[in-house]
């Protein structure tokens, strides 16, 4: 068993630096298409569901420890900080209609569009984050300086996302 932070998360639960030796990637993906990929992963037969408060906390999660690896966005679309926490605002659009209620499962995704090193830096972030509930990951992100530090409603930078994910990577 490995040390538990201030998340409940145990330390070797934490995403690697072990995808650096594959290679970054080049930041072309969307955001849409980054919560394609969790929505994709919800076993049904468990009861997994997703919600737009939970995907926006888990393309966030993407999006910081992409930026600790690789120093480079996986995503160009800004990250925003909202009261209830990071949200990618186009994103927010496309799944509003929801509300609070849980976002289907796509029918059908390209997964050729992501490349291994993505596909595996996903995977993690899913396995990590993907257990908690929508408002554990929105309590989380509120105790994270990247959400803390910036102005309501203004752009959280890279940087600060980029310096606070990189103590979590290994």
């Amino acid at each position: 068993m490995g040390q538990v932070d201030n998340h409940g998360r145990k330390s070797d639960q934490r995403v690697g630096r072990r995808h650096s030796t594959i290679g970054g990637t080049m930041g072309t993906l969307t955001a849409r298409q980054v919560a394609g990929y969790f929505l994709a992963q919800m076993d049904d037969d468990s009861g997994d569901t997703i919600s737009n408060l939970k995907i926006q906390k888990l393309v966030y999660y993407a999006q910081g420890f992409h930026l600790a690896i690789y120093g480079k966005p996986l995503f160009r679309e800004p990250i925003v900080a909202w009261a209830h926490g990071p949200v990618v605002v186009s994103l927010y659009h496309v799944y509003s209609a929801y509300e609070d209620k849980a976002i289907p499962k796509p029918e059908a995704i390209d997964f050729s569009v992501y490349s291994r090193t993505v596909r595996k830096l996903l995977d993690e972030v899913w396995c990590v984050f993907g257990q908690f509930s929508a408002w554990k990951l929105r309590n989380m992100t509120h105790d994270e300086s990247p959400w803390k530090d910036a102005p309501r409603n203004g752009i959280i930078s890279h940087k600060s996302m980029q310096v606070y994910f990189k103590q979590f990577v290994n």
